[in-house]
C-alpha cells in the first residue's frame, strides 16, 4: 500500500485542520489504516486507527478533538483535527498495518513516508 498525505500547515492554538492521506495498492477495510505522528525528539505515536471492521480508536491524548474517516470512493482517510494545541505539534503520516491495529499498538512500528506537517501555534 502506497500513501501520500496532505493538509498541514501552521494553525493557532484552538485552530482546526483536516488531514487526508490518499492510498494506492489498496482494497478497502483490506488494512488497518492508521494516523501516526512523530514529534522533535519524541518517538513514533499512534494517534487514530480504522480497523477492517470499520471501528475508529483514538489515542488519549487526541480524544474528542480529533475525527478519523474514510471515504471508500476515493481512497482516501482523513483526520479533522479541532482544538488542536501546541503539543498537537508533529509531523503526521498515515500507513497500513496487516497484523496490528489500534494507536497504542502501530506506534511501534515508526513513522514514515512523506508526511505533513502540523504546526502549532501557542
Amino acid at each position: 500500500v502506497q500513501v501520500v498525505e496532505s493538509g498541514g500547515g501552521l494553525v493557532q492554538a484552538g485552530g482546526s485542520l483536516r488531514l487526508s492521506c490518499t492510498a494506492s495498492g489498496y482494497t478497502y477495510r483490506s488494512y488497518c489504516m492508521g494516523w501516526i505522528r512523530q514529534a522533535p525528539g519524541k518517538e513514533c505515536e499512534g494517534v487514530a486507527t480504522i480497523g477492517t471492521s470499520g471501528r475508529i480508536t483514538y489515542a488519549d491524548a487526541v480524544k474528542g478533538r480529533f475525527t478519523a474517516s474514510q471515504d471508500n470512493a476515493k481512497n482516501t482517510l482523513y483526520l479533522q483535527m479541532n482544538s488542536l494545541k501546541a503539543e498537537d505539534t508533529a509531523m503526521y503520516y498515515c500507513a497500513a498495518y496487516q497484523v496490528y491495529c489500534g494507536p497504542n499498538m502501530i506506534g511501534q512500528f515508526g513513522c514514515r513516508g512523506q508526511g505533513t506537517q502540523v504546526t502549532v501555534s501557542s
